[in-house]
C-alpha cells in the first residue's frame, strides 16, 4: 500500500498569515491553480492512485475534487479524523495579533487548542483503519499542515521537521509493520509553469 499525503492548496487565510485550525476557510484562486498543477504533475508520473479522502473542510474537499475530476480517481467518504489540529481562541489570529494579545509563548498557554497526543491518536488510528480496508490500494489523502506534521512526528519521531507546504506532496509505502517514506514534502510542481508539465 503506498499513501499519498497532500496538504490543501492556499487560502486568503493562508496568505494572511491566520491560523486556519478548524474554522472553514475556502481555497482562494491561488490555491486552485496549485491543485491543478499537482493534478498535471500526477497525471504524468507512474504512481496509480486508487481513491482520494479528504478531511471534509472545504479547502482540502475542494483540493480532492480537483485532484479527482483530473486523475479520474474516486472520491471515499471524508473522513473527519482528518481535520486539521483545533487551536481554540488562536484561530483568526496573524503572528502579530498572537503575540500583542498573549506574549511570545502564546503557544504554551491553554488557549483551546487541541492536544498534541490527541491529534496524534486519531491521525494514527486513521491510518490504521485505512490500512485495514484499503491495504492493496493507494490512497491521496488530502488533509491539513499542523495535522501531516503531527501525523508524521508520530510515525517518524523528530526525522521531519520542514514546515509543510501548501499543496506538497509526501509519499510513504507500508512495509510489513512500518511506513516507509519515499518523498517528502515535496513542492516542485508549483514552481513549473504549465508548459513544462505538459511535456
Amino acid at each position: 500500500m503506498r499513501i499519498g499525503l497532500v496538504r490543501h492548496g492556499l487560502t486568503d487565510w493562508n496568505a494572511a498569515g491566520r491560523i486556519q485550525g478548524q474554522t472553514d476557510i475556502p481555497l482562494n484562486e491561488e490555491g486552485r491553480r496549485q491543485a491543478e498543477r499537482l493534478g498535471r504533475r500526477l497525471q504524468s508520473e507512474k504512481y496509480h492512485w486508487d481513491y482520494i479522502v479528504t478531511s471534509g473542510l472545504s479547502r482540502a474537499q475542494e483540493t480532492g475534487e480537483i485532484l479527482s475530476q483530473m486523475l479520474q480517481v474516486p472520491m471515499l467518504e471524508p473522513d473527519a479524523r482528518l481535520k486539521e489540529r483545533g487551536f481554540g481562541q488562536v484561530e483568526g489570529l496573524t503572528s502579530d495579533e498572537r503575540v500583542a494579545r498573549w506574549g511570545e509563548s502564546w503557544d504554551t498557554l491553554d488557549l483551546g487548542q487541541e492536544n498534541i497526543a490527541d491529534i496524534q491518536v486519531r491521525a494514527v488510528s486513521f491510518l490504521e483503519d485505512l490500512w485495514s480496508s484499503h491495504s492493496q490500494e493507494n490512497v491521496l489523502i488530502v488533509t491539513h499542515g499542523a495535522f501531516l506534521a503531527n501525523l508524521l512526528t508520530a510515525l517518524f519521531q523528530d526525522k521531519y521537521k520542514e514546515r509543510i507546504g501548501n499543496l506538497s506532496l509526501t509519499i510513504l509505502e507500508k512495509e510489513r509493520e512500518d511506513w516507509i517514506p519515499l518523498l517528502y514534502n515535496c513542492t516542485q510542481h508549483l514552481s513549473m509553469d504549465t508548459a513544462e508539465q505538459s511535456e
